[in-house]
């Protein structure tokens, strides 16, 4: 009997995870691996990519977790520099530059793309996007060539901050455009304004309701500044941090639903809906939010390696799910520490939920203990059933991670009234007797008490 084929669309987290937990189950008499990936690299982690600009991270490859020789070695045929460029679903193959090759079983895995608007200039030298390792290298090779020290940011969210740091430790000057009210608009505004301000405070310079009208360019076609509907801001360097959408063209063009965000929609095995024999994971597809009820688009590694592992699992003949999310994420510039998850209050009302809020300070660590700091906590719960909406956190030491404890109890649906009784570790170098946490859980209990 012949072996089934399996065929997997994308060589980062969701793909491979999926191929090598696939190879786990099926050794290759069973279960024949084919993948294509269209650059040069596999199984990387983007989300280390600013620390590697920024020095922290020594090596290109320190970034790397699994080599395509290290793939092949498992009895995955690994076809790296090779673009998939269509999906015949009836006839159960895709098409590369060598021909059509069939499939039993198809992974979707093509990830996201970066948002690239068609502004003026947007493809001068010295303006980078920061996507892939060859995005870094890029970078860190206009870094060693450029004499000027103003680098202009476009965009506020996660890569835009942490770029801002990587550009900070290089000894730039730095501005940060945003359109938004406040930078990370993952937060609400009243918290983001606590993240311009220690931004502020590092030497960023942050400008908000800054729309980007155009990339202006010196005579030999270098970029020198950027322009708003209201300034030009000079710039010997460029950084887009606008965000990234689904990479679903392929998808699209065979006929595979997408949701409207634009990313697969899938069932809880999975499986792309309404398809047997399809799978797809990682930032191409749209997840379910666990708070909400909705979809939502998240491109976050966490979640690409929970759905390869997932996929990987199902089609090698065992069993997984994956429920859903509760939105959880975190980031830094510098000493500040910044976590949300679950729901912003604009995502609140747009589900249809009523909620209160409230915002307390605390300490990272016992107030008596040397180098104490005061972290922010909002937290979001419904009105009359108490049940936890969302926690955002903004801090230093300790205060990023401290958003854990919101995401389990988001996820086990629990009340602000429940989390009070939390039996959280204390120390006076880690914690107040009360946890900032749990503080906020006894104001927001006491605020929907109040709102009967």
């Amino acid at each position: 009997m012949a072996a089934e084929r399996l065929v997997v669309i994308g060589g980062d987290a969701a793909g491979m995870s999926a191929a090598s937990q696939a190879r786990r189950l099926r050794g290759p008499e069973e279960l024949e691996i084919i993948a294509f990936e269209r650059s040069g690299f596999t199984s990387f982690s983007a989300c280390g990519i600013p620390y590697w600009v920024g020095g922290e991270v020594p090596e290109r490859d320190d970034l790397i977790a699994r080599t395509p020789e290290e793939h092949r070695e498992r009895a995955i045929d690994l076809r790296m520099h090779t673009e998939v460029t269509e999906i015949d679903v009836a006839g159960q193959r895709v098409r590369t530059r060598d021909g059509w090759t069939a499939y039993d079983k198809l992974v979707i895995a093509t990830g996201a793309r970066p948002i690239r608007p068609p502004l003026p200039g947007i493809d001068a030298p010295g303006v980078h996007g920061v996507h892939t390792l060859d995005d870094g290298q890029a970078l860190l090779g206009t870094l060693e060539r450029t004499a000027g020290r103003r680098a202009v940011i476009v965009g506020a969210g996660y890569i835009g901050v942490e770029m801002a740091e990587a550009l900070l430790n290089h000894g730039y000057e730095v501005t940060v455009l945003t359109r938004g009210p406040e930078p990370m608009s993952t937060l609400d505004p009243d918290m983001g304004r606590l993240v311009r301000e220690a931004m502020e405070a590092m030497g960023i310079t942050t400008v908000t309701g800054a729309e980007v009208t155009k990339i202006l360019t010196g005579e030999e076609g270098r970029v020198r500044a950027v322009a708003t509907d209201a300034a030009e801001y000079p710039a010997d360097l460029v950084v887009l941090g606008i965000g990234v959408e689904p990479a679903t063209e392929l998808a699209r063009a065979a006929g595979l639903p997408l949701g409207a965000h634009g990313g697969l929609l899938t069932d809880l095995s999975m499986r792309v809906r309404g398809h047997e024999n399809i799978w797809a994971g990682g930032d191409c597809v749209e997840v379910h939010d666990l708070v909400s009820g909705s979809e939502r688009h998240i491109a976050l590694g966490t979640h690409a390696n929970k759905h390869g592992q997932i996929i990987g699992s199902n089609v090698g003949g065992g069993y997984g799910i994956f429920p859903g999310v509760v939105g959880t994420a975190i980031s830094k510039v510098r000493d500040l520490e910044i976590g949300r998850t679950g729901l912003r209050e604009k995502d609140a009302r747009a589900a249809g939920l009523q909620f209160v809020t409230v915002t307390i300070q605390s300490t990272n660590t016992s107030g008596y203990y040397p180098g104490a700091a005061l972290m922010t906590v909002k937290m979001l719960a419904e009105r009359r059933t108490g049940r936890l909406l969302g926690v955002q956190i903004v801090g230093r030491e300790g205060a990023a991670k401290r958003v854990d404890v919101a995401a389990v109890a988001l996820t086990a649906r629990m009340t602000v009234e429940q989390m009070t009784a939390l039996d959280l570790g204390y120390a006076p170098p880690f914690s107040p007797v009360w946890d900032p946490v749990l503080v906020a859980a006894r104001k927001a209990t006491a605020a929907v008490k109040g709102s009967d």
